[in-house]
């Protein structure tokens, strides 16, 4: 039985590409977000917003699947325990002393291997059932 496929890797490099764009989008807010409100607010803002970029193009490119009202609800679903994984973690690097700028990349750090089994269990975990955007020219 193999386990790294071609499939999985390129599934790894898209999660990789997707995941910098959020990650980047979301700090991004964060910084901007973090002039006026503190840190975890901020924080949580900025997730909110990458969430919705990275449901989308997780779907779409990563995964290759058409999103659905059940995958969202999954992805949410992961999502939710990935943020407060991300809360807790930045509280305690904020606890550390690590600066509110730069208390986020050990965070990222961290979760992202975590995200990405998340994700990709909530978006591929009934494959019989799910529609490939491949299978459909409509789109």
């Amino acid at each position: 039985m193999k386990f790294i496929t071609r499939k999985k890797v390129l599934q790894l490099v898209r999660f990789g590409i997707v995941g910098v764009i959020a990650t980047a989008i979301h700090y991004g807010v964060y910084r901007v977000f973090l002039k006026w409100l503190n840190p975890t607010l901020a924080y949580s803002i900025g997730y909110a917003v990458s969430f919705i970029f990275n449901f989308f193009l997780s779907s779409y490119f990563t995964f290759k699947i058409r999103p659905d009202i059940n995958k969202g609800i999954g992805f949410a679903f992961s999502h939710g325990i990935n943020y407060i994984l991300h809360i807790c973690l930045l509280n305690v690097f904020l606890y550390l002393g690590l600066p509110k700028s730069l208390a986020p990349f050990p965070v990222f750090a961290i979760v992202v291997p975590v995200n990405f089994i998340l994700v990709q269990t909530a978006l591929t975990r009934n494959k019989k059932n799910a529609k490939s955007i491949n299978s459909d020219s409509s789109l």
